[in-house]
């Protein structure tokens, strides 16, 4: 074994791999029909352009949407972008903003469209009436764009309007007794604070019932039972758990203190499949972790439902579908993500004690990359001493305990000099309502395998932990999240996990803004790497899109009334309190976090004196998806951190 100090061993994954290695699979993006298996794609080498894929038994796979871009533009971060029932597949292509459907395979024609004016998503085609639903996003209007629930008939091109008002519009979904639920919300609400799910008959749309919609309450993701009743998830009890509505009635199935979704950015499907009248496979997180298994209950005396947890090794988890047989993307400590088929009428129920029953009924569709990697004429597998694996590390605040992800430097060749700490990275994620997984990823393992830690954090407003945990954030957005950040880092140089002189901090979007404003208020961090940051808080107010036009008013403070809160907490107005050299990544097509907001702050930077290096990536949006551009960013933040610590060997 070679000694060397941190920082500078020599991996086999290069930053190419990042992209080689990956598939692209999605979350959510599974679905089973009949005896196939379908799923969309994305591939970085094509632009990030996403397809879908069928898998028949006994066939080759196959590619449906050759030559077209499946993709929602709703709300900036679509989802729901496709759906299919017996031979039929509805899509919304991109850039067009068309909605096309597919019979049998091969007749692909236009249903709805005009030039990304109208934007289609949160998909669901309904074989029975042959009409598809979703969401309409209308940008002809001034001002901000419409949202509406919609249907289209697939034999006559025509649409309708089936729910209007709302701000914001999702989870269509018909019974087969003719009723349409659906969630709803309005400003300054995002879809975690404050929702309504609404039933009407299609036969009187006009007088829609409220099924939940009780202030402070977030009631999501509808979907309809077989018996006809329909099933949703609420926070009410502090935690998303399953609730049952019927005639008129609403119910809940079971009190526990863990959460059984995840915040609603996009519109894909739910997140749960039911399996029928009396059991809903589900998963579920303790101490952010994933659980999976089957929610049992009785209609006739509801509150008792018990959970069915199997053994399985997944650290994540996200189902989709209905019926006995359910997509699901796991994802795992040391190996790749899986897109798996569960049949959950495989086995008899596991035991309902404490400790997991029988083995998931789960057979492998497609993996989201490997562990493999080609170097030269030999291949290494990572699972051979390479991959490091999270750890759990807490600490407490002034809000409660803090969670976050360790990833230790790990290589099989190396060892560092004695007495010598690695340099770490502090990760935060984007949202801010959002959390970070433990599963492997190996744009992890291409810093851990050359000697840096990585410790990825969920601060205070984080998701996964309940909403107590996810209103910390509450008001205190660039408070709360920049000290837990500033916080990790100091409780590793405690604990003798890092070297103190050389701690970086990075994050995309919502992520870069913690990145700068733990860079603004501390002195701890010896380098910043902003991805598609906000650093002019005013400005993003002023230009940015409708979904998040009124999200800041809950993590700040109303604007413009309380505007000098807004100023205060902008990073562009202290950067005489920043001193640490800066690397600004931006794609010049981002509507989301526009690029204005990075050529401010590497111009404010350099006007102050401090080392900024910007990068713009042309055509690229919020969140790279090119080949290119990640393997330029990657090399980037490579070649930044070795000069600024002169990590060469």
């Amino acid at each position: 074994m070679e000694t060397a100090r941190y920082g500078t061993w020599t991996s086999p994954i290069a930053a190419n791999d990042l992209i080689d290695a990956s598939r692209g699979l999605s979350y959510q993006y599974g679905k089973w029909n009949d005896a196939a298996a379908y799923w969309a794609q994305a591939d970085p080498n094509d632009g990030g352009r996403v397809t879908i894929w069928q898998q028949r038994d006994g066939q080759p796979l196959a590619e449906l949407t050759s030559g077209h871009y499946v993709r929602s533009g709703v709300n900036e971060y679509g989802g729901g972008a496709w759906d299919i029932a017996g031979n039929v597949l509805v899509y919304s292509d991109w850039p067009s903003g068309d909605l096309r459907i597919i019979r049998d395979g091969e007749d692909n024609r236009l249903l709805q469209g005009l030039g990304n004016t109208l934007r289609y998503g949160g998909l669901s085609w309904c074989p029975e009436q042959n009409i598809v639903l979703g969401v309409c996003e209308d940008h002809r209007p001034t001002g901000e764009p419409v949202n509406s629930i919609f249907a289209a008939r697939a034999d006559s091109n025509h649409a309708s309007t089936l729910a209007k008002g709302a701000d914001f519009y999702a989870y269509p979904t018909l019974s087969r007794h003719g009723l349409l639920a659906w969630m709803e919300w309005d400003h300054p609400n995002m879809p975690w604070d404050s929702t309504r799910i609404m039933v009407a008959s299609l036969d009187d749309l006009t007088h829609p019932v409220a099924v939940a919609a009780n202030p402070g309450e977030a009631a999501v993701y509808p979907a309809w039972a077989p018996d006809g009743a329909l099933i949703y998830l609420s926070d009410r009890s502090g935690f998303w758990n399953f609730h049952r509505w019927e005639a008129g009635v609403s119910t809940v199935l079971h009190d526990h203190p863990f959460d059984f979704c995840g915040p609603i950015w996009s519109l894909d499907p739910v997140p749960y499949s039911i399996v029928d009248q009396q059991r809903i496979a589900c998963s579920w997180l303790v101490d952010g972790r994933a659980r999976l298994g089957v929610l049992n209950f009785n209609p006739a005396t509801p509150g008792d439902g018990r959970l069915a947890e199997f053994s399985c090794d997944a650290v994540t988890a996200q189902l989709c579908g209905h019926g006995p047989k359910a997509a699901a993307m796991l994802g795992y400590a040391d190996r790749p993500l899986e897109l798996v088929a569960v049949d959950w009428l495989a086995v008899d129920s596991p035991s309902t004690s404490d400790a997991p029953g029988h083995e998931a009924p789960i057979s492998v569709l497609a993996s989201d990359g490997t562990t493999e990697i080609q170097t030269g004429a030999s291949t290494v597998d990572l699972r051979d001493g390479w991959v490091s694996t999270a750890e759990p590390m807490s600490w407490d605040s002034p809000d409660g305990l803090v969670q976050a992800w360790y990833y230790p430097p790990r290589n099989p060749g190396f060892q560092a000099p004695a007495g010598e700490l690695p340099p770490v990275q502090v990760w935060s994620h984007g949202g801010p309502t959002a959390c970070s997984g433990s599963d492997y990823r190996l744009s992890v393992q291409y810093w851990t395998s050359r000697g840096f830690g990585i410790i990825d954090v969920n601060y205070s407003g984080s998701t996964g932990y309940g909403r107590a945990y996810r209103d910390r954030l509450k008001g205190q957005w660039g408070i709360a999240d920049a000290r837990d950040c500033v916080d990790a880092a100091r409780t590793l140089s405690e604990r003798g996990l890092a070297d103190p002189k050389r701690l970086s901090i990075r994050g995309g979007s919502a992520g870069g803004y913690t990145t700068l404003r733990a860079l603004t208020t501390s002195d701890v961090f010896s380098a910043g790497i902003s991805f598609y940051g906000i650093g002019d808080l005013e400005a993003l107010a002023t230009d940015t899109h409708k979904f998040e036009s009124r999200y800041l008013d809950g993590l700040i403070a109303p604007y413009p009334e309380q505007r000098q809160v807004w100023l205060d907490r902008s990073p562009i107005n202290h950067l005489d309190n920043l001193h640490s050299p800066m690397l600004i990544l931006q794609g010049s097509d981002d509507q989301v976090v526009p690029p204005q907001q990075a050529y401010a702050m590497a111009a404010a930077l350099e006007a102050s004196g401090q080392k900024a290096t910007l990068i713009v990536f042309e055509g690229e949006g919020h969140g790279f998806r090119k080949a290119e551009t990640i393997i330029t960013a990657t090399q980037a933040v490579l070649t930044f951190l070795s000069e600024l610590y002169q990590l060469d060997r």
